[in-house]
C-alpha cells in the first residue's frame, strides 16, 4: 500500500450491489475519503447512498469491488477483523431513538465500549470524553427519552463517538431539528477530529459541514468536487433531482462559509 494510500480514512474500489430481487443499486463505485475530511454524499432517493454505506461495515457485500477503512480491507468472512471493522465505521442513524434503549444517557453511550470488553477506568474515559464532546456531559443520567430530539440526536453521536471511530457516518443528521439544534449539532460536528461522512438531502448543511461532496445517482457516482461548485451547477443539479431551499443564496452563503470566523461571527 502507498504512503497516499495509508493516509485514507476509506477507499472504495469498483463496488457493485444488486438486491436479491435483480435491483442493481451500484455500478462500479469508486470512492477515496482522506483522513479528517468531511465529505457530503448527495443525490435522489433510490440513488445507492444507503447501500454505499452499508458497505462499508461489511452489512452488504458480495457484488465485486473492494472497501479499506483506515487500510484495513472490509472482509465478510473475517469475524474478528469484521468486529474491528464496525468499530472503525460509526453510523449515526436518523432516528436517534433507534440508537438508544437504556435507562441512562450514560449507560447508552457505555454500551458500546462495554460490548468491546471495556471495564472500569477506561470505560468510564470513553463515556466522560463522548459525553464532553457533544455537550451533554450534565446530561449523564438522565433518561434519553426525556430528553429533546436534538439532545437525544447528540447522545446518539456520543455513543458513536465512545467507540473512537476511524469514520463517522451521519444519515440525514439535521431532519426533525429546530434551528438552534441544528446550529448546536453543526458546531459539534465541526469540531470533532474524526472523518466524516453525511449522507443528506439537506444542501445548505452540507455547504455548510463539507467542504467536498460526491453526487451519486442510479448507482454510480457522477461527480466529486467542492461543493460550493457542485451545488451551483444547476444542470448538474437538475439531472439529479437535488434542489436549493426556494430563496436560498448560495453566493452569499458560500462567501460568509470562506470569511474568517471572526467576520462570520460578528
Amino acid at each position: 500500500m502507498t504512503a497516499a494510500e495509508q493516509s485514507l480514512s476509506l477507499r472504495v474500489v469498483g463496488v457493485h450491489y444488486a438486491y436479491p430481487d435483480g435491483q442493481v443499486a451500484l455500478r462500479g463505485v469508486d470512492l477515496m475519503v482522506a483522513r479528517g475530511e468531511r465529505v457530503a454524499l448527495l443525490g435522489p432517493n433510490g440513488a445507492g447512498k444507503t447501500t454505499v454505506v452499508l458497505h462499508l461495515n461489511g452489512i452488504l457485500h458480495g457484488g465485486g469491488g473492494t472497501v479499506d477503512v483506515g487500510g484495513l480491507r472490509v472482509d465478510p468472512g473475517d469475524r474478528k477483523r469484521l468486529a474491528e471493522i464496525r468499530s472503525r465505521v460509526g453510523i449515526v442513524f436518523q432516528d436517534p431513538d433507534d440508537q438508544l434503549f437504556l435507562p441512562t444517557v450514560a449507560e447508552d453511550v457505555a454500551f458500546g465500549p462495554a460490548n468491546a470488553g471495556l471495564r472500569g477506568t477506561e470505560l468510564s474515559t470513553r463515556v466522560d470524553e463522548a459525553l464532553a464532546a457533544v455537550g451533554m456531559a450534565e446530561h449523564r443520567d438522565r433518561a434519553p427519552h426525556h430528553l429533546s430530539f436534538g439532545q437525544r440526536r447528540r447522545v446518539a453521536v456520543a455513543t458513536v463517538l465512545a467507540m473512537r471511530p476511524e469514520i463517522l457516518v451521519l444519515d440525514e443528521p439535521s431532519s426533525n431539528l429546530d434551528p438552534a439544534s441544528r446550529r448546536e449539532l453543526a458546531e459539534i460536528l465541526r469540531s470533532l477530529p474524526v472523518t466524516v461522512l453525511m449522507v443528506t438531502h439537506d444542501l445548505p448543511y452540507a455547504l455548510e459541514l463539507c467542504p467536498r461532496a460526491v453526487v451519486i445517482d442510479n448507482g454510480s457516482i457522477v461527480a466529486d468536487g467542492p461543493t460550493a461548485e457542485l451545488l451551483a451547477d444547476a444542470p448538474l443539479m437538475a439531472r439529479h433531482r437535488l434542489e436549493l431551499p426556494f430563496g436560498f443564496d448560495l453566493g452569499r452563503a458560500a462567501a460568509q462559509l470562506a470569511a474568517p470566523a471572526a467576520t462570520r461571527d460578528s
